[in-house]
């Protein structure tokens, strides 16, 4: 029940943000939508093979999450041991919570932060994935408790906005 419940949420937000930042970007949906035509076609419907072909839209979605991360401080964390991180200690027990929005928002990795630029994730950004391997951009996590939904939300939220990019201007 969590994983349909805050699948279905956290994807339903994720495009209505992208959605948001879309109208107020024209420029990007319209590019985005130049490449739905270009690769679906005109008359014909979004399917899931598309979707891997799309990569101005996967890097719309890169970006909103970066803006707009649907859990913000992730799930909280327990070191089972007391540790040092960044010469701080934090004792065995305390709950420790990643405030990725901030992380996201890092002027030392992002230039010009607060702004929606998807074109961020082409060339040296496109390496950056879902999968957390880059401390700067960790939407959904990492390491053991990686968000188990990643797949079906990354597919998801992909297929839905591609869909709504295609039929509707």
């Amino acid at each position: 029940m969590d994983i349909v419940i805050g699948g279905t949420d956290t994807s339903s937000t994720t495009v209505e943000w992208a959605m948001a930042e879309m109208m107020l970007h024209p420029q990007v949906m319209k590019k985005a939508q130049e490449e739905m035509t270009n690769v679906v076609g005109i008359n014909n419907l979004v399917e899931e093979f598309h979707i891997q072909e799309l990569p101005y839209l996967h890097s719309i979605v890169k970006e909103t999450l970066r803006l707009h991360p649907v859990a913000p401080l992730l799930l909280p964390r327990c070191p089972t041991e007391s540790c040092n991180v960044g010469g701080y200690t934090i004792p065995k027990g305390t709950k420790v919570f990643l405030n990725v929005w901030a992380m996201h928002k890092d002027p030392e990795f992002w230039d010009h932060p607060s702004e929606f630029q998807p074109e961020r994730f082409f060339g040296e950004g496109s390496r950056l994935d879902y999968l957390g391997n880059h401390l700067q951009y960790l939407p959904f996590g990492s390491g053991r408790r990686i968000c188990a939904g990643l797949p079906l939300g990354e597919r998801m939220v992909m297929y839905l906005l591609a869909t709504f990019l295609h039929m509707f201007n």
